[in-house]
């Protein structure tokens, strides 16, 4: 008997893509009998919860198919409600703005036959709309200059790694090292594995198991997505350094060079400041030649490089902002991993 599969889904104003990423957990390869569905709606205002309670109501063979609430609304109180309710032996987190190919759970289940505690895969970018300026967005989220040099984002080799998307996790790795910290509303899985790490468990990354997950249609989306991310980290610093990896903090050390240079520059020290921005005039525009090399000719190109500038910014902003906010932070706080 194949072990049972827990798929949780948490969703929060999600009725657009919704439907599309239930139809994607339908095809999935691995035998319906033996999975399990767990759908939290975080309190959304559309039709994201009408739509999980009609795929609950459907026969489509899953064992069982459950419907929650999640009254806090972030995404850490929502994964504990999963990992509480569900009744698999592995539970996968799948985020709800999330494409997945037919074979991603055949796959997952094939390294926890072979005795894997935590698996996962690569997770590249695609278009939310199909668009010029959506396909620029695009290209910048899915460049390593742009985004991030994080293994488990793009690499093709099967390894070991420090964290993963959409990973799969036996039942026994959160009996042993506790739920997600509540406290943490957009690093909560560094932290997580983190612990999980420290307990001894490895996280298997292969480029095989891929879920694609979609990237925002408009920059402002994008610039808000990037300093929220950058703000967490900034926090998470002060309760868990070690879950932090240094490319996490390049933006941060970025945005403290500018303010820097630009200080000497007005006392007449120039030269740091076109050290500096000369550098990275230089990379922008050279990951920009590249990318442009590799995908078709699209018009918005040359705004690449000012592209790049605004992701980094907002990204190291909000790294900055959330460390001058730990002091007030802090107040109050839970205890990690134990959402108490």
């Amino acid at each position: 008997m194949r072990p049972k599969l827990t798929i949780g889904i948490i969703a929060y104003n999600e009725a657009l893509f919704l439907p599309n990423l239930l139809q994607d957990i339908v095809a999935q390869t691995y035998p319906h009998d033996q999975t399990e569905i767990v759908l939290v709606d975080s309190g959304s205002g559309d039709a994201t919860k009408a739509q999980m309670e009609r795929f609950a109501a459907a026969d489509n063979g899953f064992f069982a198919v459950q419907v929650l609430d999640n009254p806090l609304r972030f995404q850490a109180a929502g994964w504990n409600t999963v990992i509480t309710h569900a009744q698999g032996e592995v539970i996968s987190r799948i985020d709800a703005h999330t494409h997945l190919p037919a074979d991603f759970a055949e796959k997952v289940m094939a390294y926890i036959a072979k005795g894997e505690d935590v698996v996962g895969g690569k997770r590249p970018c695609i278009i939310e709309n199909d668009t010029k300026w959506a396909e620029i967005l695009l290209r910048a989220e899915n460049s390593q200059f742009g985004s991030s040099i994080n293994a488990a984002r793009r690499s093709e080799k099967t390894q070991y790694v420090k964290t993963m998307f959409h990973a799969s996790y036996r039942r026994e790795v959160f009996e042993k090292t506790g739920l997600f910290n509540e406290d943490l509303l957009r690093t909560e899985d560094n932290e997580m594995h983190y612990r999980i790490r420290k307990a001894g468990y490895k996280l298997l990354y292969d480029p095989g198991i891929v879920s694609y997950q979609y990237a925002r249609s408009s920059l402002k989306k994008m610039i808000r997505q990037k300093y929220l991310n950058g703000l967490w980290i900034g926090r998470t610093l002060s309760v868990c350094p070690g879950c932090i990896s240094l490319y996490h903090l390049v933006p941060f050390a970025f945005v403290l060079a500018i303010a820097a240079t630009a200080v000497l520059a007005a006392f007449g020290i120039w030269q740091f400041a076109a050290v500096l921005w000369g550098a990275y005039a230089l990379f922008a525009v050279i990951n920009t030649v590249l990318s442009s090399v590799r995908e078709p000719f699209n018009g918005f190109m040359f705004v690449m490089p000012f592209l790049y500038l605004a992701l980094h910014v907002s990204y190291g902003t909000g790294t900055l902002a959330g460390l001058l906010s730990v002091p007030f932070w802090k107040h109050g706080k839970k205890k990690p991993g134990t959402g108490a």
